[in-house]
């Protein structure tokens, strides 16, 4: 059984502060920059977002593994200063996590040799490693800071009860509730999941110019993100918010279609109000055009994924997976907070200084990293 051990909670998701949303006429009719980039230059130019780790690395990391493993501390208890890393390493991830926080917002690390690991070695090594992007956050009612995407048998159709995550649908474009999201490929399926990514900012551009109605629409603060029952006591079973947002000089990004289109419940109740065909409209408008300027990726295994939740949407096809006895498709996940004091960008959201922004919290349920799904 996984042990839990007191460490601070994870803020959860909340409403957006409506004081701090600006309006569409203040939002910047294109955005450039580094966070700006077009699938197409990526794709001729693997090595602007494809790392390797060296022979010399993984010996080292397995080396601090090792010394971890010898202090007897959990894996809950896993931070900078409880599992250090090298210098060589840390100034090989402090690079890659400027070019997530400031950058392209996505690297693919390639290398890790989970195949002759036993899953509490690639797990603990894989917190280690996150704890050098940001500050672990639950990424669910049960508290789990190490996630696990796999296909649990759950009905995808079912989707106010039911993640995307736990089930082998497909998932479309959309961001979680973190600052970065971190996958480490431990299985791969037979065939499909696979992975998509496409620049927020280039998105938001293309909108501008082809679709500025879609654009202001997706920047009012009229959209309801259903909690599907991970609710802490007194809180609504939603979140109300906007997908795009100016704040503090950038624009930032927010959503997942899943969230949006479950709250079919609290309409019927009442409580909030449905879809418009407006808003119905800009679902598909954006999923169409986020396809049409996405890079896509495989992830192989023992390759490790970083995206920024903050200007970049990822996407997953659906998959199948090999028959029974050969292991099902299995990443392992990590939402990851950089607040403002690591150097994150402020959010226009009560929790922005906080070190744990963001993520999923249900009353005082503490942390928990189990070896596999549940």
């Amino acid at each position: 059984m996984p042990i839990a051990t007191p460490r601070p909670l994870t803020q959860g998701q909340s409403d957006v502060s409506l004081d701090l949303v600006q309006p569409y006429s203040n939002f910047p009719l294109k955005v450039t920059g580094p966070t700006v980039w077009k699938a197409e230059d990526f794709r001729s130019k693997p090595d602007l977002w494809k790392k390797q780790w060296s022979a010399e690395q993984i010996r080292d990391l397995e080396q601090a593994y090792d010394r971890f493993k010898e202090s007897g501390k959990p894996i809950t208890s896993i931070t900078k200063e409880t599992f250090p890393l090298s210098n060589e390493i840390a100034e090989f991830l402090a690079d890659i996590r400027s070019q997530i926080v400031d950058g392209q917002g996505f690297i693919l690390i390639e290398g890790l040799p989970v195949e002759s690991w036993e899953v509490e070695k690639s797990a603990a090594l894989y917190l280690a490693i996150g704890t050098h992007f940001g500050n672990t956050l639950s990424q669910n009612g049960k508290g789990h800071v190490l996630g696990h995407v796999k296909d649990l048998g759950n009905d995808p159709t079912q989707i106010d009860r039911v993640r995307i995550y736990s089930t082998a649908a497909r998932q479309f474009f959309h961001t979680d509730a973190a600052d970065i999201v971190g996958l480490l490929c431990l299985h791969k399926a037979k065939e499909g999941g696979e992975s998509d990514v496409v620049s927020a900012h280039n998105l938001w551009n293309v909108l501008q110019a082809e679709r500025p109605d879609i654009a202001e629409i997706l920047t009012q603060p009229i959209w309801y993100f259903d909690r599907k029952g991970e609710v802490s006591q007194g809180q609504n079973g939603w979140v109300q918010k906007a997908v795009f947002y100016f704040h503090d000089g950038k624009v930032l990004s927010n959503y997942d279609p899943y969230f949006v289109r479950s709250i079919g419940r609290h309409v019927e109740a009442g409580l909030i109000p449905g879809l418009s065909e407006k808003q119905k409209e800009a679902i598909e408008v954006f999923e169409q055009t986020a396809q049409r300027l996405s890079l896509h990726m495989v992830l192989k295994v023992g390759d490790i994924q970083f995206v920024a939740d903050t200007h970049v949407f990822h996407a997953r096809t659906a998959y199948t997976d090999y028959a029974t006895p050969a292991p099902r498709r299995h990443l392992l996940r990590l939402w990851l907070a950089t607040p403002e004091s690591q150097g994150g960008w402020k959010r226009p959201f009560p929790d922005s200084a906080h070190d744990k922004r963001g993520g999923i919290q249900v009353n005082d349920q503490a942390e928990t990293c189990p070896l596999d799904a549940e």
